[in-house]
């Protein structure tokens, strides 16, 4: 049905390769590429013993619009699947509108020298993807991703008017390392020690990182601590969805780990900016990131599980009611079936399916899109026949 380029071989991206190699009938020609070409052999070798599916690979730059460029003429893919860096986002739509290919991410992008988290650099390419014919999909991992489409559900079914959102992501699994990240360790620790926001009466709201916290139960893990952060897709839902009066991202963190990034900022090495060591210029996160243990190798030993839902409160047929969304992935599980642990699986089936809508046809329109922003029955249809399977509550706690 469809040629699909995904750039990017970490955790997320060998996810993908996996599950866009199981659906081979929409996904008919695979190809990965990152600046190793190495990793995505690695990959492509795996996914063949596993599905006996044959993906080809390349060596490409993403921040080199001529390298993209290149490798897009050549290839001729329908769709390009960036789950790359954030930082990446922009040349990769840069070369989508010069070889008119069709564009997905799973992150919004951020510059280098900034831990700022805005879809303005993204939004602004409307026009252009519109004028194009081609079509943009942002934001299409979990969270940002399914949770913005579990929202978009309630509200075709179950509301007549959202009012509160809160989006509650649990990670109870444990790796035996004493400090690793989830994903890229420069992305995930400028994420997690920014300054929280959330949106109330018409207004973002600051607070200080980790300031607002509360335990919150997960089905099936039970009570944990949980942050207020600010998150990405918290942008474009209170855009979207003009009735919220507030929304509001929580994410859990041991102590112990909150503990490793104090020390972390404290002593500078959360820093983004450059420094000079030996004669030499380098980037206290980047260097940190080289020591950290690397993501993708967490799975063989990831034990437990993550819970992330949508806990929503509004009026339907008059009445208030409150509503729970949520899925919760075995890493022990994810592993068996992609090499990679459960983190990486909730971002990279996602990816694989909104791709699969765009393929199909489903989400197919000139311009640039969040995903809440498309039909999302098809797609939780999709969650459930690609491994991730939601469950709803009604009219309980929502406890926030």
């Amino acid at each position: 049905m469809g040629k699909v380029l995904i750039i990017g071989a970490g955790g997320v991206g060998t996810v993908v390769a996996h599950k866009t190699a199981q659906n081979r009938e929409i996904f008919t020609d695979i190809m990965q590429a990152s600046r190793t070409r190495s990793k995505c052999d690695a990959i492509a070798g795996e996914v063949k013993r596993r599905t006996g599916v044959t993906i080809s690979t390349a060596q490409v730059d993403a921040d080199s619009v001529p390298e993209l460029v290149h490798l897009f003429h050549e290839y001729k893919p329908d769709m390009v699947i960036n789950v790359a860096l954030p930082y990446q986002d922009l040349t990769i739509m840069d070369a989508c509108l010069e070889c008119g290919v069709n564009y997905l991410d799973t992150a919004n992008y951020e510059p280098r020298d900034e831990a700022r988290f805005e879809y303005k650099w993204q939004w602004a390419y409307r026009d252009r993807f519109e004028n194009a014919g081609l079509t943009a999909i942002l934001g299409c991992g979990f969270d940002p991703g399914v949770t913005s489409i579990f929202t978009a559900h309630a509200a075709r079914h179950h509301f007549d008017e959202i009012r509160y959102l809160d989006i509650v992501d649990c990670n109870a699994g444990d790796h035996g390392k004493a400090f690793a990240t989830n994903f890229n360790p420069e992305i995930n620790i400028r994420e997690v020690t920014q300054k929280g926001k959330y949106w109330e009466n018409g207004q973002w709201v600051e607070t200080e990182p980790h300031e607002i916290h509360k335990p919150l139960t997960y089905p099936g893990i039970g009570p944990k601590e949980s942050y207020v952060i600010y998150h990405e897709e918290l942008e474009s839902l209170v855009r979207n969805y003009p009735t919220l009066r507030r929304a509001r991202f929580w994410m859990t963190f041991g102590q112990e780990y909150l503990t490793h990034l104090r020390v972390i900022r404290n002593i500078g090495m959360a820093r983004i900016d450059e420094v000079e060591y030996n004669g030499q210029k380098i980037v206290p996160i980047q260097f940190l990131k080289a020591v950290l243990p690397d993501p993708g190798s967490l799975g063989e030993n990831y034990t437990g599980e993550t819970s992330i839902g949508c806990r929503i409160r509004g009026i339907k047929d008059g009445k208030e009611r409150s509503y729970y969304i949520y899925n919760n992935c075995s890493h022990e599980a994810a592993y068996r079936e992609t090499g990679a642990q459960g983190v990486s699986y909730t971002t990279g089936v996602p990816a694989t399916i909104g791709a699969m809508m765009f393929l199909q046809g489903l989400w197919k329109r000139p311009g640039v899109f969040n995903v809440e922003e498309f039909d999302p029955d098809p797609f939780m249809k999709q969650l459930v026949k690609q491994g991730l399977p939601w469950h709803e509550q009604f009219d309980t706690d929502p406890e926030v």
